[in-house]
């Protein structure tokens, strides 16, 4: 069976899969405006939608749409771009984003692995508190490496799977 066209999609199934993926950012910790906003364009099939689109679809006020989208651009799992010859912006996600935004923490995690070492350092290693840091350091160290390594092999299965123009 074909795939249906955006025209041919039936909306009430996609404002279900907005809803229910929405609900599942939210219950991992995400603010329900962005996960909503995050889930449209997820399910659009150009990936990017204006504010007015997705404040429609959503049924959500301009100002909900834009405080939405700045705090998913801050965390890397959106980008602006402006419409040619227009001054509106559209709202884009992009194929890669999981990939960008697991990254982007990879700087976050340094300032940690910074903080903490100066803390082992300030509370001296052999108290309670300095064992407890370093042992939040060590993780920390474990998991920036073991992200990198996995970030090459889903660059290499993505490759695979999607081909080098994903």
């Amino acid at each position: 069976m074909a795939e249906p066209s955006a025209r041919e999609r039936d909306p009430e199934a996609v404002s279900q899969f907005v809803e229910g993926f929405a609900a599942q950012l939210v219950e991992a910790g995400m603010q329900r405006m962005p996960a909503r906003v995050f889930a449209a364009l997820l399910a659009s099939d150009s990936g990017a939608m204006t504010s007015a689109e997705l404040g429609e679809q959503l049924q959500v006020s301009p100002a909900a749409v834009s405080g939405a989208v700045r705090y998913l651009a801050q965390q890397h799992m959106v980008s602006r771009e402006r419409e040619p010859g227009s001054r509106r912006e559209r709202y884009r996600v992009h194929s890669n984003q999981w990939y960008e935004a697991l990254t982007s923490r990879d700087a976050v995690l340094k300032r940690w692995e910074l903080a903490l070492r100066a803390g082992v350092d300030s509370l001296g290693p052999a108290t309670p508190a300095g064992r407890r840091l370093s042992e939040t350091l060590a993780f920390f160290e474990f998991i920036d490496g073991e992200v990198a390594a996995m970030m090459e092999r889903w660059r290499a299965h993505r490759e695979t799977l999607f081909g080098d123009d994903a």
